[in-house]
């Protein structure tokens, strides 16, 4: 359960957030890139590195980059004290370069923290919100390339990216704490 002084801070974080509704509308539909970190360092999410960069994460519902913004309190509540505190203080994330497979790359500033250099993830949107996540290295081997782009796999890749942007979502729309803390543990099980 969250104190009293967590829900200060996100209330007082959250006042701060400015942002778009991104909610994924009826018809829209993701798109699901894969590729290899091919670098990892720290940045500050509020400083001017997350420019440029596609936002992930529950951080995108924090800093109001493109991603969602919480109706209310008690999803920022809900970050600050389940989500790595960011509400709270830390402004700690991580920004990846990722080669993808069609040889372009792209840089995602998250507060991810788990993903590696040399790590297969996949890049998902849906509208304007992006997630990064750790996937089978099977997904960047140019051996399987013919398989990842079936519509089975394909399909399987972008129905994910939907749940996780849902969940998301029901986060942004809580409207109790218990209703948040469910939220951060389906994008803990869904997104990560």
């Amino acid at each position: 359960m969250l104190d009293k002084a967590t829900i200060a801070i996100g209330a007082i974080a959250l006042t701060t957030i400015v942002g778009c509704d991104t909610a994924p509308r009826v018809g829209q539909s993701a798109t699901v890139d894969f590729g290899i970190v091919k670098s990892a360092q720290p940045v500050q999410l509020n400083s001017t590195a997350a420019q440029g960069a596609l936002i992930g994460g529950t951080a995108g519902l924090l800093l109001g980059g493109p991603g969602n913004r919480p109706g209310t309190a008690i999803a920022g509540a809900a970050l600050g004290g389940i989500a790595g505190g960011v509400a709270g203080g830390d402004r700690t994330g991580m920004q990846f370069t990722v080669a993808l497979a069609g040889g372009s790359s792209v840089r995602v500033v998250t507060d991810q923290r788990e993903i590696r250099v040399g790590d297969c993830v996949a890049i998902e949107r849906v509208g304007q919100g992006t997630n990064i996540r750790r996937v089978s290295a099977h997904h960047c081997e140019p051996a399987y390339a013919r398989a990842v782009q079936t519509a089975e796999v394909n399909g399987a890749a972008k129905a994910a990216a939907i749940r996780c942007e849902e969940a998301k979502q029901e986060l942004a729309e809580a409207t109790t704490l218990e209703a948040a803390e469910l939220a951060i543990r389906k994008i803990d099980l869904l997104c990560n």
